[in-house]
């Protein structure tokens, strides 16, 4: 666990406090100051005013978005102050924004102070976030959060790599793989609806390709055998599958469908294609299996958050992935955990899953343990 320096000591807070009353501490060289009474900021938040706390004109903000829209930033530094309370909550900054649900997103978790998921990054594609599907080393570390006090929380940002600094020196994680591109947009700071948090002295700076402190990281492999291609239908209303243990033709004749390749995990992010709303929560992800025999094999996969799988439009199997789905601390996170033996006709054989989504992530995952005689395409 990495131990953030406090900003102050206690002896030293109410001096410290009537000094920094009614001022703000100059920005970086070369850096651009946002004041948190700017006009530059829109938003779009259930809280949001302009505030005295912890002797500093700041943001208070809860349940939504403060955005800095008439700005592209890809590459460079961003900076800023934030406090909170001991209680859960999520606050952090988003950079590369396309829209209110599509950016980089990091934030901080007071409530999980001192866990291996106290800081966490994650992709928001189409208004999902991804943490059931990016998580661990690169994603998340350990750091101690100091409720009711000042952190300064530093952002470096180049290509599709970016490391974190709270209130430290050193970075804090080293994010090695940006999963959005190096597109530019705009900024934002962002906190969910649990409790509110504050922010001051907000700064950014544009540079190409800042250094990186960090070493570089082999991207880890998928396993042998994984899939690399998917046909992904376009949404639909999960709940139309229920009760029922086959598929009619008329399930998948009028949906559009996209291939989409897998990461190089081995994880395919459905959101990347759509998103998910009110009676369209769930895609149809499609697999040609194309054998030279009648055989069977062991197929392992990983879904998030439910799934529902059919052989020659038969159910074979139906499970709950989902956030707290088996006990009150279950995250739900993507892996290959599940196995279908899976018997094949010879000649092709069609697989699909129907996958749906709450939150947290919309992904798929698979792989043969041996694959010898089969063809797989998407």
């Amino acid at each position: 666990m990495i131990h953030s320096r406090r900003t102050r000591t206690a002896a030293l807070a109410p001096i410290l406090l009537l000094a920094l009353a009614g001022t703000t501490p100059a920005a970086a060289a070369g850096a651009t100051a946002v004041p948190m009474d700017s006009p530059r900021w829109s938003f779009q938040a259930v809280e949001s005013q302009v505030e005295e706390h912890l002797g500093r004109q700041s943001l208070r903000l809860k349940g939504g978005a403060a955005r800095l829209e008439d700005l592209d930033f890809s590459d460079g530094i961003i900076e800023f102050d934030v406090a909170f309370g001991p209680e859960r909550g999520f606050c952090g900054v988003g950079w590369r924004v396309q829209g209110p649900g599509s950016f980089e997103h990091f934030y901080l978790r007071p409530h999980q102070s001192g866990k291996p998921d106290s800081l966490q990054y994650t992709p928001n594609f189409n208004g999902v976030a991804g943490w059931q599907l990016y998580h661990g080393a690169g994603y998340g570390a350990a750091v101690e959060l100091l409720a009711g006090e000042w952190l300064h929380v530093k952002l470096v940002v180049s290509g599709g790599q970016a490391e974190a600094f709270v209130d430290s020196d050193e970075p804090v994680l080293f994010m090695h793989e940006l999963k959005r591109g190096t597109a530019s947009g705009g900024l934002a700071l962002v906190v969910a609806d649990f409790a509110p948090a504050y922010f001051s002295n907000f700064a950014y700076q544009a540079v190409e390709a800042p250094a990186l402190r960090s070493d570089a990281r082999k991207l880890p492999e998928a396993p042998a055998g994984t899939v690399e291609e998917w046909s992904v239908s376009a949404a639909f209303d999960g709940a139309s599958l229920d009760g029922r243990f086959a598929l009619e033709d008329a399930d998948t004749r009028d949906l559009e469908w996209e291939v989409l390749a897998s990461e190089a995990s081995g994880i395919a992010n459905l959101a990347r294609i759509q998103g998910v709303r009110e009676g369209a929560d769930t895609a149809f992800v499609r697999l040609i299996l194309t054998s030279e025999r009648a055989q069977t094999r062991l197929l392992r996969f990983g879904y998030s958050d439910r799934v529902r799988v059919y052989l020659g439009r038969e159910l074979l199997y139906s499970g709950d992935n989902g956030f707290q789905s088996r006990d009150f601390r279950y995250l739900g996170t993507i892996g290959l955990f599940d196995g279908l033996p899976l018997r094949l006709a010879a000649g092709e054989n069609e697989l699909l899953f129907a996958v749906s989504e709450s939150f947290g992530g919309w992904g798929i995952q698979a792989a043969f343990e041996d694959g010898e005689g089969i063809r797989v395409r998407p």
